[in-house]
């Protein structure tokens, strides 16, 4: 992806980058926390204001070279990068920082390319010792679950000036650098991991402000990252998003700019939406959901030029619309969820139907996931109380459930962590509960998996949650859709004057109660070490703090 593609409507998606990469400003990269702890305390003194004080050299130079390859799309002009430009701040000394980086990769097997698919392999090829279950490699690095996670951080305020603007969803870019949210008001928002997470500095975090927002046109069907995202690589930093009404569109994560357009028509040659978006793990095509069919895209050709893949042929097939997908990380198989209340297996080669999993939920599937051996898909669907282990290796065949609490058809995401240990998911009532399914029956009887902790994290329902790619962090974020609903204040008397915010009771006739336990926001979650773990690592970043305490030029 970093050549400049050919052909097409707009140049190709990887064209939009050359300006920033030419100015040699990448945008916030998250320091491995060994490897690179002197660069973080340089960082520090830079970052001690909050992000909205926070104003970016490029913003003087985006007015005249930082245009996106597609001009014409109403949607890149209502973006507001001029003032949410993304965080592009670099430290002086930055080929010092480039060398650590690629110090850090000299035991892999090829650099920063390489390491994308595995970020905790990164964190522990930083400590020399390349053994994944060493005790000593990325200790502080693993998620600890004895004891509830503790909030560091989050974003309210931003999501309080638009009525009702609740959640839906946070996912966290391949690198582990930003985190995207998308919300009601359709507005997709990027925030940086604050800095002050690095050296333990909780008591000092502000509250989170975007750097960058994108805003679309109608109703956000779905969004998801570039899969090899790299913030040293600004061609790989976009993502791709599909609204109402709308082309499925490609945002530019530095100026939050449109790069290009994949334009789907139906059988009647109309512009159709997508309900779904998923990148192939190499990131060179973008698979497509519609109502009983799947088109990929060439990710380097944007325009209307697409494979058409039917799941449903002779009357025989998935139906419904395809609402959610998967790719397995170790075969060439996609996993396809529909509204008809199953998923499908299918060829990456040809979309050829492998198998059809029965239909076990309630409702129409919204999420899933594979486990990172491939041997297992996850799914979950809405106002369905469950989600599903499967095993794939015996189609058909559940291997255990998971209780959560969904009522709403609401799309309620759910996680992994890298290892495929803990899954967690949020309920429409706030709570987060984490599962380790390395506890299930060894016989695969099937049966009700007990969650290992719950937590309450939200007032509101918590729609989303996304565990960072090599960080013992978790990002949540809630709230759902308030519909008022009438009350009879005569007969509750004090009880309905105390829901609606203390006003005089008594009163007959019917009144209408407006709910005040809305809850929207962002929050991140520490499900680590509460200390930094390791006396060598103190030493470390004692000597770093001495060494940037020298003026810099």
């Amino acid at each position: 992806m970093s050549d400049s593609a050919g052909g097409g409507e707009s140049g190709g998606v990887a064209a939009g980058g050359q300006d920033s990469e030419a100015d040699g400003e990448p945008p916030q990269q998250v320091p491995p926390l060994l490897c690179q702890s002197e660069l973080v305390e340089q960082e520090t003194p830079e970052d001690e204001l909050p992000p909205s004080a926070k104003r970016s050299r490029m913003r003087e130079e985006e007015q005249g070279d930082g245009t996106p390859t597609e001009s014409g799309s109403a949607q890149g002009d209502t973006s507001t990068s001029a003032q949410t430009t993304h965080e592009l701040q670099q430290p002086e000394g930055g080929d010092q920082r480039d060398e650590d980086v690629a110090e850090c990769h000299q035991n892999g097997d090829g650099g920063p390319d390489a390491a994308e698919g595995d970020e905790t392999g990164r964190e522990e090829e930083c400590d020399g010792d390349g053994a994944a279950d060493s005790p000593a490699a990325g200790q502080h690095l693993d998620l600890d679950f004895t004891q509830n996670p503790s909030m560091l951080t989050g974003s309210w305020t931003e999501y309080s000036s638009f009525p009702e603007n609740y959640l839906k969803g946070c996912k966290w870019a391949p690198d582990g650098s930003c985190i995207l949210t998308n919300s009601a008001d359709n507005v997709l928002r990027v925030y940086n991991l604050p800095p002050e997470i690095y050296s333990y500095s909780w008591d000092s975090i502000p509250e989170m402000s975007p750097v960058l927002r994108m805003a679309e046109g109608d109703t956000i069907y779905d969004y998801c990252w570039f899969p090899k995202m790299n913030s040293l690589e600004p061609d790989t930093c976009f993502l791709a998003s599909s609204s109402r009404d709308n082309p499925v569109h490609v945002w530019d994560a530095f100026y939050g700019k449109v790069r290009a357009s994949f334009r789907p028509y139906n059988h009647l040659d109309e512009l159709t939406a997508a309900h779904s978006l998923c990148f192939s793990p190499d990131g060179e095509q973008l698979y497509c959901g519609f109502e009983k069919m799947v088109r990929v895209f060439c990710t380097e050709r944007p325009g209307r030029d697409c494979e058409e893949r039917p799941t449903v042929v002779k009357k025989r097939g998935q139906s419904g619309i395809i609402s959610c997908f998967a790719f397995s990380p170790c075969q060439s198989v996609y996993a396809c969820g529909s509204y008809s209340r199953c998923a499908g297996l299918y060829s990456c080669q040809d979309g050829a139907l492998l198998a059809l999993l029965p239909t076990r939920h309630h409702g129409g599937l919204t999420h899933l996931l594979f486990s990172p051996d491939g041997n297992y898909l996850y799914t979950g669907g809405r106002k369905d109380p469950e989600i599903l282990c499967w095993d794939l290796r015996d189609p058909g065949k559940v291997v255990f459930s998971l209780k959560r609490n969904v009522a709403t058809n609401q799309r309620i995401y759910f996680d992994l962590d890298q290892s495929g240990r803990h899954l967690l998911s949020g309920d429409t009532e706030g709570a987060v509960s984490v599962w380790d399914t390395q506890t299930a029956p060894p016989d695969g009887n099937e049966e009700l998996l007990q969650p290992q902790i719950r937590f309450q994290a939200h007032w509101d329902c918590t729609n989303g949650i996304s565990v960072h790619p090599f960080m013992p962090i978790l990002a949540t974020s809630s709230g759902q859709r308030q519909f008022p609903w009438p009350t009879d204040s005569e007969g509750e008397g004090d009880s309905a004057s105390d829901t609606e915010g203390g006003g005089g009771g008594g009163g007959g006739g019917a009144t209408l109660q407006q709910e005040v336990r809305q809850d929207n926001a962002l929050t991140l979650w520490w499900a680590g070490p509460l200390s930094p773990p390791a006396e060598e690592s103190q030493d470390q970043n004692a000597a770093a703090a001495q060494t940037s305490s020298v003026p810099l030029a």
